[in-house]
């Protein structure tokens, strides 16, 4: 069974330097808990590393073809000029790796959300230039959501370029950690509740529900979202929302249930657990689900293990295998 990977993450020598140099910092940080400081060197390893290494690890965990993306933060904090001058180097450092794996190795576009207008033209290169499969943007933009008609440029040309759009977690703003994240307990604590715990995932699903309320999908009605972690705590609320925000209130063209439906996309991203994954079934189907497995920072052998073990039919299988991947990107 052909297995394909949308969620898989890379990182350049010029990312590291700049908005990845946090994680460069926690390594140096760490270097009195050993084992720590060994496994976030491995990641910054595994990250950098697009080449001979990748393609043996993905070999050991039996997985055909990676879709890479440029790691959170991405580029989408920076300033305008910065982030599109880094966000033109990652595309073509990927662009490099997938041509000496063309068969291993696919790419989503890392965007210069902060100018718009150069986001849509570094799409429009790096799909017909270096044949990428779409655009992966790392939520916000220094507290500016995709709703605002500033960003629609770039939805317009990912709806003209006929290819996905991946929505992948960040960090929320400064300001929303501090008021809903902080609270009686340690600053560390606090951390991992606004990112990993709960907050990445939380202000994702906020991030798809601010675009559908704001008329975006009505605009751009062949835009394609995907999104990862089984859908960000969006399959189990689902029916609430369809319920709570009828059409005679949002004067949308469809339910929100609708769009997440027929314009959204889900994959796994390290989520290898069966009842979560039953709840997105029944609320999707099988035919908006793909496989994926949040490399590095997740373990590839253990995600193709979850998706063997899936309580699916084998045609569904096959479809989130590879099939529905195979479709949404034209492989």
């Amino acid at each position: 069974m052909r297995t394909i990977a949308l969620e898989e993450h890379y990182a350049t020598p010029a990312f590291m330097d700049g908005p990845g140099r946090q994680i460069r910092q926690e390594a140096e940080a760490a270097r009195a808990h050993p084992q720590v400081a060994a496994g976030l060197a491995r990641l910054i390893e595994q990250l950098c590393d697009i080449g001979e290494g990748r393609v043996a690890d993905m070999d050991a965990a039996g997985l055909d073809l990676q879709v890479l993306s440029l790691t959170a933060p991405g580029v989408e904090q920076l300033d305008a000029v910065e982030a599109v001058a880094l966000a033109r180097d990652a595309n073509d450092t990927l662009a490099e790796a997938v041509r000496r794996h063309p068969d291993r190795l696919a790419g989503f576009a890392a965007l210069p959300t902060p100018d718009p207008e150069a986001a849509a033209a570094e799409l429009q290169r790096a799909v017909a230039d270096h044949g990428f499969k779409g655009a992966l943007i790392n939520g916000h933009s220094r507290g500016r959501y995709l709703d605002d008609k500033f960003f629609w440029p770039i939805l317009a040309a990912v709806e003209e370029f006929g290819v996905p759009l991946y929505l992948h977690p960040t960090p929320p703003p400064p300001s929303t950690i501090k008021d809903l994240y902080a609270g009686n307990y340690p600053m560390e604590v606090a951390g991992v509740l606004a990112t990993a715990a709960w907050g990445w995932h939380i202000d994702t699903a906020v991030h798809v529900l601010r675009l559908i309320l704001s008329g975006a999908l009505d605009q751009y009605p062949r835009l394609q979202l995907v999104i990862g972690h089984l859908g960000e705590t969006l399959p189990f609320m689902l029916p609430r929302l369809e319920r709570a925000l009828p059409t005679e209130l949002t004067r949308l063209d469809r339910p929100v249930s609708a769009y997440l439906r027929e314009n959204v996309h889900y994959t796994f991203s390290g989520f290898n657990w069966t009842p979560a994954f039953l709840d997105l079934l029944l609320q999707v189907g099988a035919d908006r689900i793909m496989f994926s497995t949040d490399h590095p920072y997740a373990s590839m052998t253990q995600a193709h293990a979850f998706l063997d073990r899936l309580p699916v039919s084998p045609a569904d299988k096959e479809r989130i295998a590879h099939g529905n991947a195979e479709r949404l990107l034209r492989l």
